[in-house]
C-alpha cells in the first residue's frame, strides 16, 4: 500500500543495501503485491498481525496540488507525459493548460488546477472519463482497503512530520542494522521535472474549490485531522485516532 506521494528512489530493502533505481521497477530483496510469490505471504502477515504495521497520510490540499504539477504538468523519468494520453484528454475535454519545458512551463495554474480539480472530482465521484489514479484517490480508501481484508495498523504517521512519525515506527521494531534517519537518502523523482507552484497553497483553492475538496477528501480530513478551513495550515491539528480510523473504514 502506497500513499505517499514520492518514495525515494533508494529504498530499503531487506535492511543492508539500497536498491538504485525506482520501487516499482525492484524485483527481488524485498516483498510487494506486485510479486505474485510475495502475495500469499503478505496475505498471511496481514491477517495474523505478524508484524508491525504502519502507513502514511499527507494534507489533502498540498497532496492533490503535488499530483497536478508532478503528474499532469510534469515530465516524467521516461521522458514523456503521464499516463500516455491522459494529458491531451484533459486539455480537450477540461480545458486544462500543463505548460512546456521548451518555454517554461508558462501557464495559468490556478485556472489550469481548477479545472484539474473538476477531473479530479468526476473520476472519484462517477468514475469517468477514468478510474482515479492513486494519485489523488482519497487516502481513507487505500488505508480501508487493507482494514476490510483483515489488515489493522499499529501506527499512522504523518508526511508532514514524516521523521518524528518515523522514528516512532523504529522505536518499536527490530532492525538487523541500525538505521540513522537523518542519512537515509531521499530525494523527489519529479523535482526538476515540471513547473514550479508560483502561488500560496491557499491561493488555488476559492469556494467552490474546498467544496469540491470537501466531497472528495471529508474522511481524510476528518480522520488524519487535517485543517479543512484553512488551507495554509498544512500540519495536523490533533492526534490520529486508530480506533476511530478502523471502526469507520472497516466496513
Amino acid at each position: 500500500m502506497r500513499l505517499l506521494d514520492h518514495w525515494p528512489d533508494h529504498v530499503l530493502l531487506g535492511s543492508r543495501h539500497f536498491f538504485d533505481g525506482d520501487i516499482h521497477d525492484a524485483t527481488d530483496g524485498m516483498h510487494k503485491w506486485a510479486m505474485d510469490a510475495s502475495q500469499p505471504l503478505i496475505t498471511t502477515n496481514v491477517k495474523h498481525h505478524s508484524s508491525y504495521s504502519f502507513t502514511c497520510v499527507r494534507n489533502p490540499y498540498t497532496r492533490i496540488l503535488s499530483s497536478f504539477f508532478d503528474k499532469i504538468c510534469g515530465i516524467q523519468r521516461n521522458g514523456k507525459r503521464y499516463r500516455g494520453n491522459l494529458v491531451p484528454l484533459l486539455i480537450q475535454k477540461y480545458g486544462i493548460e500543463v505548460g512546456d519545458p521548451e518555454t517554461g512551463f508558462e501557464f495559468d495554474q490556478i485556472k489550469s488546477f481548477r479545472r484539474f480539480l473538476l477531473f479530479a472530482r468526476d473520476t472519484i465521484r462517477w468514475r469517468r472519463p477514468m478510474e482515479p489514479d492513486i494519485h489523488w484517490s482519497a487516502m481513507s480508501g487505500h488505508i480501508s482497503t487493507f482494514i476490510v481484508n483483515g489488515g489493522s495498523y499499529d501506527k499512522i504517521i504523518w508526511t508532514e512530520k514524516f521523521n518524528d512519525g518515523m522514528q516512532e515506527v523504529l522505536d518499536k521494531i527490530e532492525t538487523p542494522s541500525k538505521i540513522d534517519l537523518s542519512t537515509i537518502p531521499r530525494f523527489n523523482e519529479s523535482e526538476g521535472h515540471g513547473p514550479k507552484r508560483l502561488h500560496p497553497v491557499e491561493d488555488y483553492f476559492d469556494d467552490l474549490s474546498k467544496h469540491l475538496m470537501w466531497e472528495m477528501y471529508k474522511k481524510d480530513f476528518q480522520l488524519f485531522k487535517y485543517d479543512f478551513d484553512d488551507a495554509r495550515n498544512k500540519m495536523p491539528v490533533g492526534e490520529i485516532d486508530l480506533h476511530e480510523v478502523h471502526a469507520k473504514l472497516g466496513d
